[in-house]
C-alpha cells in the first residue's frame, strides 16, 4: 500500500525560508524505520541538508506534518510546541453515532512496553483532548479531533473511551469499513476476499496553525488523501 516513489515537491502544502509544510502520505513513516527503505526524514534531508521533522504523525495517518529547514528554525517550532502554542486539528471517522459538541476528553495515557497505551490515572502522563461531530452519517460520525497534548496514539485511545473508536483501528476497538454493509448483495458473487475501503484508520491531520520565525501566524490545511475522500463519499451516499 506504501507508495513506491515519493516525490517531496509534489506533497508541499506552504513553504518560506524556513519551514516545508507536506501532506503526509499515509502508510509511509516519518521517521527513520529499520523496516522501511522510504522515510520522510530521509526525504526532507535530500530537498534541504539540515532538515528536520518538528513533531511526528504514525505512520498509518495522513496529513499536515512541519518540517524545519535549518537549526533555529526548529528549535522556534520545539518550543511552540513545548509551551502547547501549535493548534493540530484532526479529522477522524469514527463507528457509530456521536453528538460531541466541544467535549474534552482529560485522562492520562501509559505507553506499554507492547507498543500500545491504555488509560492509568495512577501511572499515566497527562492527556487532553477536545472533540466535535463535523457530520453524521447512518452508521459513522465525522469527528475534529483538537488534542492539547502530543501523547502516542491519544487520539485513539481518547476516542475509544467514548465508544467512538475510529473506524479501521482495530488495535482500539475500532471496525473495518466494508462496501458490503451499504450495498446490498456486494461481493456475493465474488470468490476473492473483500477489502475495507480503507486499509488503514481513518485519521487525516487537517490542519496545523503556529507562529513562523517572524511572528506571524500561519495555519495549513491539508486535504484528505484518496482513501478517505472515498470514504466519505460512500459514507455520504448511504446516509
Amino acid at each position: 500500500m506504501k507508495p513506491s516513489k515519493i516525490n517531496l515537491e509534489e506533497l508541499i502544502l506552504f513553504e518560506d525560508d524556513d519551514y516545508v509544510l507536506i501532506n503526509k502520505p499515509p502508510f509511509v513513516s516519518t521517521l527513520e524505520d529499520r523496516h522501511d527503505k522510504v522515510n520522510l526524514l530521509g526525504l526532507a534531508r535530500e530537498y534541504t541538508d539540515d532538515a528536520q521533522v518538528c513533531h511526528r504523525l504514525d505512520k498509518d495517518t495522513s496529513g499536515v506534518l512541519a518540517i524545519a529547514k535549518n537549526p533555529e528554525a526548529y528549535r522556534h517550532m520545539s518550543m511552540q510546541f513545548e509551551k502547547r502554542e501549535v493548534t493540530k486539528v484532526y479529522h477522524a471517522i469514527v463507528d457509530g453515532i456521536h453528538n460531541f459538541k466541544d467535549d474534552l476528553v482529560d485522562l492520562p495515557i501509559l505507553k506499554q512496553d507492547d507498543g500500545i497505551v491504555k488509560i492509568s490515572k495512577r501511572e499515566g502522563k497527562p492527556a487532553q483532548t477536545y472533540f466535535t461531530s463535523l457530520q453524521s452519517y447512518k452508521l459513522h460520525t465525522l469527528v475534529e479531533c483538537r488534542p492539547v497534548t502530543g501523547r502516542m496514539h491519544q487520539i485513539r485511545i481518547h476516542l475509544a473511551t467514548l465508544k467512538a473508536s475510529i473506524t479501521g483501528d482495530e488495535l482500539y476497538g475500532g471496525k473495518p469499513f466494508f462496501l458490503s454493509s451499504v450495498k446490498r448483495g456486494f461481493n456475493l458473487k465474488k470468490q476473492t476476499e473483500e477489502q475495507p475501503i480503507m486499509k488503514r484508520m481513518a485519521l487525516h491531520a487537517y490542519a496545523l496553525t503556529f507562529a513562523d520565525i517572524k511572528g506571524e501566524t500561519q495555519t495549513v490545511n491539508a486535504p484528505y488523501p484518496k482513501d478517505m475522500q472515498a470514504l466519505i463519499k460512500q459514507l455520504e451516499n448511504n446516509i
